[in-house]
């Protein structure tokens, strides 16, 4: 499992420049709303999947007057030490991701070498906007365990691009269009096939961790749509060929589907109190640190930015028992309230680090978080 030793941040989000050495066990960053906490977490991430997983662009990410950023992590992997991974990003330029001295010829490439689950408020938008946010957490997902679901999904996408500049131009040609169906086929076939043994496996483990939190008093599930259910990508593609042509792009194929998520009869997202669809949500990425540990055989980092919100403390120290086993990964943990975060985190392991958030600059706490106060 991958264990991040130390990080050196410059210029990200409120953060002009700090360096800090973790726990190898769990870390808890505390401080009030507004310090820095979640741009701590947003910057581990970011070392692993290369975006945020908060900001959808990178212009928000520099800090305030910067045009540039740059983060830095010590790790240590399974088969080896040390090993440091390093991202620059600048306005204007290209991104820079490197392993040691030496730059991925693809960013891609670095996908999955760090697996990382991230728990936070943003993660709402699962369920209250639309199915970009559903694909793009089926897509992180599946990434880190499979690279050629990647490959398929950045091969689909480029195909998709060209092909929809083609129906944006004068007299669209048909064997062009009919060319590019065929190209995106076997991408589109494999995405659509891990998308749904995804689904499947997905599902009775979110249900399992949403009854440990809810009581088991509602009923949850997780339903796989798509245009390629009963169709293959040429001939659903013919099938809407006239409406490409008079709209300018393409209206079918997987760059459509959508996981919907339901409380008993109903989408969670119209009948689901603000209590309930943040249980599901935390029950949705739990889910995915026990799938990612088993599928790759070591756990996932696991950040968790303000769990306790609109869950009370006893469930969450019930979640956290459960992913922390003897053979639990590294874990991060935030939150506003020091002496609860204390009694919460010494009731699983002594061996921790606590560290206090202060207007983007974070410290390092030896003792008691109460005796900081």
């Amino acid at each position: 499992m991958p264990v991040l030793n130390k990080i050196v941040i410059r210029d990200f989000r409120n953060i002009e420049l700090q360096e800090l050495e973790f726990s190898p066990n769990i870390n808890c960053i505390w401080g009030g709303n507004g310090e820095g906490k979640t741009n701590l977490l947003d910057a581990i991430y970011y070392l692993s999947m290369t975006k945020s997983g908060i900001q959808a662009s990178d212009k928000f990410n520099f800090r305030h007057g910067c045009g540039s950023f740059a983060l830095s992590g010590l790790y240590d992997l399974p088969a080896e030490n040390g090993v440091r991974f390093s991202i620059q990003v600048s306005e204007g330029a290209e991104k820079k991701v490197r392993r040691g001295d030496k730059p991925y010829a693809r960013v891609s490439e670095h996908i999955g070498v760090l697996p990382i689950v991230m728990v936070s408020p943003a993660d709402s938008g699962l369920v209250s906007e639309s199915g970009d946010e559903r694909r793009r957490f089926a897509n992180s997902f599946i990434s880190q365990m499979d690279r050629q679901y990647l490959s398929g999904l950045q091969q689909y996408n480029r195909l998709l691009a060209q092909r929809n500049s083609a129906l944006k131009g004068q007299n669209p040609d048909g064997g062009l269009l009919d060319a590019f169906d065929e190209a995106m086929a076997a991408h589109a076939e494999c995405i659509f096939n891990a998308r749904a043994r995804f689904a499947d496996e997905l599902l009775p483990v979110v249900a399992r961790y949403y009854e440990a939190i809810s009581g088991g008093k509602e009923k949850i599930s997780i339903a796989y749509r798509s245009d390629m259910h009963g169709s293959a990508l040429p001939e659903l593609m013919a099938a809407h060929r006239d409406r490409d042509l008079a709209l300018r792009y393409t209206t079918a194929g997987i760059q459509r589907d959508d996981f919907i998520f339901t409380l008993g009869d109903y989408p969670i997202r119209r009948c689901g109190s603000q209590g309930q669809q943040k249980s599901f949500l935390v029950a949705l990425k739990f889910a995915q640190y026990e799938i990612m540990k088993l599928r790759r055989e070591s756990p996932p980092m696991l950040l968790l930015d303000d769990l306790f919100d609109k869950l009370d403390m006893d469930r969450v120290a019930n979640l956290l028992q459960m992913v922390a086993g003897n053979d639990f990964g590294q874990i991060f943990i935030s939150d506003t309230d020091k002496g609860r975060t204390e009694v919460l985190i010494d009731r699983i392991t002594s061996d921790r680090a606590y560290f206090k958030a202060s207007a983007g600059t974070f410290t390092k706490i030896d003792g008691k978080l109460q005796d900081q106060a």
